[in-house]
């Protein structure tokens, strides 16, 4: 009766705000969208395969589809990274312009090809801040003291600023403050970082963020599942993504304002700008 039932398998943790709750709207539209005939079971990180274990899971088939930022497959292929974010990179509607109208998607479809997957745009978290410290960086001098969770091309930057990068799920960001692994931290932006309670470890929160002006969130298919559908399906789960991109990016936009306030005037968290002079110098690294 060309039903199908389908695995999502996610790098977030289970109805997280943004992230893992736009996963579940992912599912929940393409089930709508379809009329219920294709139904989407989410397993959140951890609940199938480990968070970074999704890329294999879905190019591999024992899963159909992965919700994920693809920078986490910078290992496979360093190019990952623009169809995310990369550093002093595009903004949301950027990227979406790029992917949809650019050429992005065909550079994508050729680089997500290699690996057996066909990925979409389907959500983006905007501009991110630049992240939580136990001291403000003052100057580039104490770029060299962090032991920092920060991903993709972000983490090369910190790398040759003298610092130590370390790419971590968001799920283990909170053990890691305080079991001394780490002693900085970027994650997103106001609503995410509160969500999970960063500031309870740190009270340095530093914008604006050169790691990520615009970060982009995948859908990725096993592309012989994908190669099998009707073109009614394919619309739909397409469809289905697109309207994810845009409903996450309002989401973050609706919230995170209210979160950076609580914040600020309920949880104690002091704001410092980057330094116009350490910034030109991120850009510098960020270009080469």
């Amino acid at each position: 009766q060309g039903r199908l039932e389908l695995k999502m398998v996610t790098t977030w943790p289970r109805d997280f705000p943004g992230l893992g709750t736009g996963a579940q709207n992912q599912a929940n539209l393409i089930g709508g969208l379809s009329g219920g005939r294709i139904k989407v079971r989410l397993f959140a990180a951890g609940e199938m395969v480990k968070a970074f274990e999704s890329f294999d899971a879905v190019a591999r088939g024992d899963a159909d589809m992965y919700h994920a930022a693809d920078y986490y497959w910078q290992g496979r292929h360093k190019a990952y990274n623009f169809f995310t974010s990369v550093p002093m990179g595009m903004t949301a509607l950027e990227l979406d312009a790029w992917i949809r109208f650019g050429g992005g998607q065909a550079l994508w479809d050729e680089l997500s090809g290699q690996f057996g997957i066909k990925p979409f745009l389907a959500g983006n978290t905007g501009v991110q801040m630049g992240g939580w410290f136990r001291n403000p960086i003052r100057s580039l001098d104490d770029m060299k003291q962090l032991k920092m969770r920060i991903p993709g091309l972000g983490g090369e930057v910190i790398k040759r600023l003298g610092g130590e990068a370390i790419t971590l799920p968001g799920g283990e960001l909170p053990a890691a403050l305080a079991n001394g692994k780490i002693n900085a931290a970027e994650w997103v932006g106001p609503y995410n970082d509160k969500a999970f309670g960063l500031h309870r470890y740190l009270k340095n929160y530093m914008f604006p963020g050169f790691q990520e002006p615009g970060t982009g969130v995948s859908l990725g298919i096993n592309r012989q599942l994908w190669d099998g559908l009707s073109k009614t399906d394919k619309t739909i789960i397409q469809a289905a993504a697109t309207a994810s991109n845009n409903l996450m990016l309002a989401e973050y936009n609706a919230n995170n304002g209210d979160a950076l306030a609580d914040l600020r005037w309920n949880e104690g968290v002091k704001l410092h700008i980057v330094p116009r002079d350490d910034w030109s110098e991120i850009a510098k690294v960020s270009r080469a």
